[in-house]
């Protein structure tokens, strides 16, 4: 694409920790907000980012100050995951507010600082889901209104591809169309 510094944003569907991190290793900066799948917080109880990790010590800080140490290491779905978890979760005066569980333990990816970065560049860019929305959702809103009621004539995936590249096709060519004008596309098309 001719650029130095790429930067994607992409709506919560999108967020997959390997996608983030590959992006992270391509030189990509990836925006892509987490998904909301606590419970904790639907409780009202503490939630992960509660919780503040020490990279220096490898601990987790509770809100109450304790320290969550790392207690093992599994590798569940091809991720390396780590375990944290505090011995003085019973006696604590703000237990009900973090777990019923007898102790609260906190599992840490081990590129969780990609996301940790990745999560700090949409705090200071608040207005990019926004931008998204607007440049993103108008080409489908426009093909969708294009396509009709029933949407795709064809079945099977082959073809559902090629009639939705056609579609993405003639798009394009109208937005080029446009911008630049009919001549100056079609001189583009010829050279």
């Amino acid at each position: 694409m001719g650029v130095q510094d790429l930067t994607v944003i992409a709506d919560r569907g999108y967020f997959k920790s390997e996608e983030i991190l590959a992006c992270h290793e391509a030189g990509i900066s990836a925006l892509v907000p987490k998904c909301k799948t606590s419970g904790a917080k639907a409780a009202g109880r503490f939630d992960k980012a509660d919780f503040i990790y020490d990279a220096e010590n490898n601990e987790y800080r509770c809100p109450a100050g304790k320290s969550l140490i790392w207690r093992s290491s599994r590798v569940e779905q091809g991720l390396n995951l780590h375990r944290y978890w505090s011995s003085t979760c019973q006696p604590c005066h703000i237990k009900a507010q973090c777990t019923p569980s007898p102790a609260r333990r906190v599992t840490r990816w081990e590129h969780e600082a990609v996301l940790e970065t990745m999560q700090t560049r949409l705090d200071k860019a608040p207005d990019s889901m926004r931008i998204r929305r607007q440049t993103v959702e108008h080409p489908f809103g426009t093909l969708k209104a294009w396509m009709g009621a029933t949407h795709f004539l064809t079945k099977q995936l082959k073809n559902v591809s090629t009639e939705m590249s056609l579609h993405v096709l003639a798009y394009n060519m109208k937005r080029v169309i446009n911008i630049m004008g009919q001549s100056a596309m079609i001189e583009a098309i010829r050279a």
